[in-house]
């Protein structure tokens, strides 16, 4: 579900980082963020969310004890686990989790490490160090919020805050909160636009934003930003980006379950062959916009006798190729 997490890369140097929002005002600015985000709340929220994750992990770390420092969970913070570690693995307070990352990211700036040094470092806020899978559910929930009281008193343009906003999001979209992560998508969004970020990195919080919509049935605001999410990777990256190809296979995804049918089959006649071409037929990529293709021929109802055929040729042809490529079940 998730498709902006990559970190940001902003050009604007920190000793200009208000340059950007001239001519509003602090009022102005703090009236933006909803009380979800406000700053004296943020403690709370971190509270409330490691209360949950800590219940819903109770039963998997009993008698377990942190991996990190060490100790068992008690009646002040409990432990958690929310990868895909086994065994005896993987167990930690999220306040532990949280201060790793807090430590390992401020080391990357006093020693003014490259992006990809960064992003590995940034990476544990949201990712497990040992396994290395991204947290889910309650778990990516708490940590969000973990994250967020650690940079909210930021200034807005400061990319940890940035970057912070973006973690919460998923945090809360992960957890099933999506009118909240709607709420900080929004935010999110309203800020790069008004920070003027790339736009690179407003595609990606579109997208995000498009997926809370889609969850919360918000479906014309949803289409709205999926076309233009395909326009901009168009005109930004060309037909034959891979992430030109993801939009166009999301829009149609979109469209399909809004019984647009003619819409998705020209976009996926469109698609199809670029994708082939590019990526190879089997691609994991290529085979879901087949699949895609192949499910609106026979899901229309108008669908001729020819449509069906297709279908099946189609359907078979991709299954076929998956199990070349993936093996059989």
């Amino acid at each position: 579900r998730d498709q902006g997490r990559a970190r940001p890369s902003y050009s604007c140097p920190s000793n200009t980082i208000y340059s950007a929002v001239v001519g509003e005002t602090m009022a102005e600015l703090v009236a933006a963020v909803p009380s979800l985000l406000a700053a004296d709340q943020a403690d709370q929220h971190y509270a409330d969310a490691v209360r949950t994750a800590v219940a819903a992990c109770a039963e998997d770390t009993a008698g377990q004890t942190c991996y990190i420092c060490y100790g068992e969970g008690d009646e002040d913070e409990g432990l958690v686990r929310g990868c895909s570690c086994r065994g005896e693995n993987g167990f930690a307070h999220v306040s532990c989790l949280a201060e790793e990352a807090k430590i390992l990211v401020a080391e990357a700036w006093e020693n003014n490490l490259d992006s990809k040094a960064f992003d590995k470092r940034w990476r544990r806020w949201d990712t497990c160090s040992l396994c290395e899978q991204r947290y889910h559910g309650v778990v990516a929930c708490a940590l969000g919020w973990a994250c967020w009281k650690t940079y909210v008193g930021r200034p807005e343009t400061d990319e940890a805050r940035r970057l912070a906003m973006s973690l919460l999001g998923n945090g809360l979209f992960d957890a099933e909160h999506y009118e909240e992560a709607l709420s900080v998508r929004e935010t999110e969004l309203s800020m790069l636009h008004r920070i003027k970020a790339p736009e690179y990195n407003i595609l990606c919080a579109q997208g995000n934003l498009a997926i809370s919509y889609e969850w919360v049935d918000r479906n014309d605001e949803a289409l709205r930003i999926r076309r233009d999410l395909y326009a901009g990777r168009l005109k930004q990256n060309g037909e034959e980006h891979k992430d030109t190809l993801i939009e166009a296979n999301n829009l149609a995804n979109l469209l399909f379950h809004l019984d647009r049918f003619e819409e998705v089959k020209s976009l996926s006649r469109k698609t199809m062959p670029v994708a082939r071409r590019v990526l190879g037929e089997g691609h994991g990529l290529t085979l879901r916009i087949l699949l895609s293709y192949g499910r609106v021929l026979y899901r229309d109802p108008d669908a001729s006798p020819d449509d069906l055929r297709e279908a099946v040729t189609t359907l078979e042809d991709t299954e076929r190729i998956a199990r070349r490529v993936l093996g059989g079940a």
